[in-house]
């Protein structure tokens, strides 16, 4: 059973719906015990990152996810789902975040590069240049999918992982920033797989079949 996370934000059934389409059995919930006994566990979000720190403390949440992933759970979380692994966030004047991954989200700056923010419609995502044929390139959820595929993104803030090992994925807006981490259990990705057409959904199904 898949657990897809529900702390009031986020677009839940997009999700859902297109992990169904794959033939997943799937189950949003709040509940911690859910999440912690879950084979798989997704955290998706769209919204602000202190607002969802918030919610996910309220409910209960957040040591029922950092214990998922400390235990080995697959997880994989879709855009602010990315940012709140990490230690702190520049929204909401240093907001804290989960602390799996350290680091910290960082607001877009494109001054001078006459780019808008947020980031919004189809951009390319690549193997970080480093890890071209090393661990990165052997990512289990990225099989399939080629080099340059293009996704859906939408967002404001990017990840800055202290430690460039975890970034699976780059892409260029105004610089190139990770919109990929992956780390033993931990696959989460800045872009929406569900929004992203066949790319996305050979993402998700590549996720199912871990």
């Amino acid at each position: 059973m898949i657990v897809v996370i529900d702390y009031g934000m986020g677009n839940l059934r997009s999700v859902s719906k297109a992990l169904e389409s794959l033939g997943a059995s799937v189950r949003v919930s709040s509940d911690p015990a859910e999440v912690s006994r879950a084979d798989k566990v997704i955290l998706p979000g769209v919204g602000a990152f202190p607002s969802a720190m918030r919610e996910l403390s309220a409910r209960g949440l957040v040591e029922s996810v950092r214990q998922a992933i400390a235990k080995g759970t697959p997880y994989l979380g879709i855009c602010l789902g990315l940012q709140l692994l990490f230690e702190e966030s520049e929204e909401g004047k240093g907001a804290s975040g989960l602390g799996v991954l350290r680091g910290r989200v960082r607001r877009f700056d494109t001054n001078g590069h006459g780019l808008k923010v947020p980031h919004m419609g189809w951009n390319q995502i690549t193997r970080r240049q480093e890890a071209v044929g090393s661990r990165q390139n052997g990512c289990p959820v990225l099989q399939g999918i080629p080099d340059g595929s293009f996704v859906y993104f939408v967002h404001s803030y990017y990840v800055e992982p202290t430690d460039p090992s975890v970034t699976a994925l780059e892409t260029d807006y105004g610089g190139r920033f990770a919109s990929m981490v992956w780390r033993g259990n931990l696959y989460a990705t800045q872009f929406h797989p569900e929004k992203s057409q066949a790319i996305g959904l050979k993402l998700l199904e590549n996720f199912i079949k871990l």
